[in-house]
This record gives C-alpha cells, structure tokens and sequence, in this order.
C-alpha cells in the first residue's frame, strides 16, 4: 500500500507547478491550463485523505465530483471570456488586457 504522504508529496508537486504557471504565464490559456493542475491537484487530496482517513463513506469522491464541476464550469467561463477578449483586442496576452481602460 502506497504511504498517505507520496500522494500528498505528487499533490504538492502538481499545486506548485499550478502556481508557477499561473505567475510565470503570459498567455490567458496556459493561465486556465495551470489553474486547472491546481484543482487536480486538490482532488488528488481529497481522494487521498479519503481512501486513508474514511473508505466506508463516499464523501472524498463526493467532493473531488463537486471539484470536477467547478473545474468545467471554470474552463467554459474562462474560454469563452478569452474568446471574447481576444475578438475584440486581438490578444490573449495577459498583460495586454485592461478592460477598464479605453
């Protein structure tokens, strides 16, 4: 049986290189990408504290399904908001958008 902490060490791992990509990116869609390792990140958590601390009860699968659905709902919203952008400024830099100004 795999020990509680490597699936917390590889979960560590995924968040970081969640984090990195988010500061370190320019482009809005590897922004959405990295967020999206990130929520990866914390179902493998919720999963691993589950499979360890409850197995009788469905409540980690429960929430990493609710994570799931952020997750979809957040890359559906995101895109279209980059589509949207870039029709208008013909950019998905991020440092280039600046709705509020004219």
């Amino acid at each position: 049986m795999i020990p509680l902490h490597w699936f917390l060490l590889v979960a560590a791992g995924l968040f970081s290189l969640g984090v990195y990509g988010v500061l370190a990116r320019r482009n809005a869609v590897a922004i959405l990408m990295s967020i999206e390792l990130m929520l990866n990140a914390v179902n493998l958590n919720l999963v691993a504290f589950w499979r360890y601390m409850a197995p009788e009860t469905l409540s980690g699968q429960a929430f990493a399904v609710f994570v799931f659905a952020v997750a979809a709902a957040e890359a559906a919203v995101g895109l279209a908001l980059i589509i949207s952008i870039y029709r208008n400024r013909e950019t998905v830099v991020a440092e280039d958008i600046n709705m509020l100004k004219w």
